[in-house]
């Protein structure tokens, strides 16, 4: 697999400083039982890195100390670490609002039949990945069948009242391009969801939010074999917006990888950007005991005008 960290590392990117830690973002592992091209995890079914039960306790611990509201579930398809659920019931004891990032199809399979009932007795926000309303767009990206078996995952959490009114389950869909465009604006793509899905199986959900395909990892690797990464950056680059800097995910937001290391972002995670904590090269959730992360500068590269191009770009969709 092609490297894009080395043509990321020299950038002109602004610098940004950290914000009141309001979320704590949690990679339980890598394996999943898809491999999608847009993947910037490199997630698959042959990955083997697993949170362990020590970590996830300091994931707890940690939501305790620093009165962190929002515990946002990543993996891979994090549902497959086999103390997921061990997670969400302690943290859900706590008060915490809990998102899980579901890629839809975990929730057919085998030993996972009853794992939408279980999100839903928890009131855990679900985040699906759903890259278009069309089949054959989303089986390109995804793999063949995964379209159907996505359309299935959503009828039974409408079936449990997700993404409908006043039930206080709520259902949010995630878009990213196929290649490397842009988003159209979310607002008017909503609208086409909620009328195709709807008009043609019936699924009802809350919002969509897109997503900005990162130049990292497995799509950073296509775009250097396809001799698109040159244009691509461009793209990012000339339509980079000083206002969204104010809104970017790293503001508020700390990610954990299933090791227990602290990063900015999922994105940093990803290319072994650790954040800066004085006296640590490779800050550990242990670390964070009496260190007040106001203020404390973001590590930033060229990936991050993925997150302030256009309307913006972060796992809450666009930015404006």
């Amino acid at each position: 697999m092609l490297d894009t960290l080395p043509l990321l590392l020299n950038s002109d990117f602004p610098k940004i400083s950290r914000r009141k830690l309001e979320t704590l973002q949690v990679n339980l592992g890598y394996k999943c039982n898809q491999s999608c091209k847009h993947c910037h995890v490199n997630a698959g079914p042959n990955r083997t890195e697993q949170m362990s039960l020590e970590t996830i306790q300091q994931v707890l611990q940690t939501l305790k100390t620093f009165n962190i509201k929002t515990l946002d579930i990543t993996g891979g398809a994090p549902e497959l670490n086999e103390h997921f659920k061990f997670l969400v019931e302690q943290a859900s004891i706590m008060g915490v609002h809990i998102i899980d990032r579901c890629n839809l199809t975990i929730l057919n399979e085998a030993g996972h039949e009853n794992l939408a009932r279980f999100l839903a007795s928890h009131k855990v926000e679900i985040v699906a990945s759903l890259p278009c309303y069309l089949e054959e767009n989303v089986d390109a990206q995804r793999g063949d069948g995964v379209y159907q078996k996505s359309i299935t995952g959503l009828q039974k959490l409408n079936d449990l009242g997700y993404g409908k009114k006043n039930t206080g389950l709520t259902l949010n869909l995630m878009f990213n391009p196929a290649g490397p465009n842009l988003p159209p604006p979310q607002a008017a793509l909503e609208e086409d969801y909620r009328k195709i899905l709807f008009e043609s199986h019936g699924i009802e959900f809350n919002h969509l939010f897109s997503l900005v395909n990162m130049p990292i990892k497995r799509f950073g690797s296509t775009l250097l074999s396809h001799k698109q990464f040159d244009d691509y950056m461009a793209l990012l680059k000339a339509s980079h917006q000083n206002t969204n800097l104010d809104t970017v995910m790293c503001c508020n937001l700390i990610s954990i990888d299933w090791q227990g290391h602290i990063y900015d972002c999922d994105f940093n995670q990803m290319l072994d950007l650790p954040m800066k904590l004085n006296g640590y090269q490779t800050p550990h959730l242990r670390d964070l005991i009496n260190h007040d992360l106001n203020n404390n500068p973001i590590v930033v590269a060229d990936h991050c005008y993925g997150c302030t191009a256009g309307q913006g770009s972060s796992c809450g969709g666009a930015l404006s």
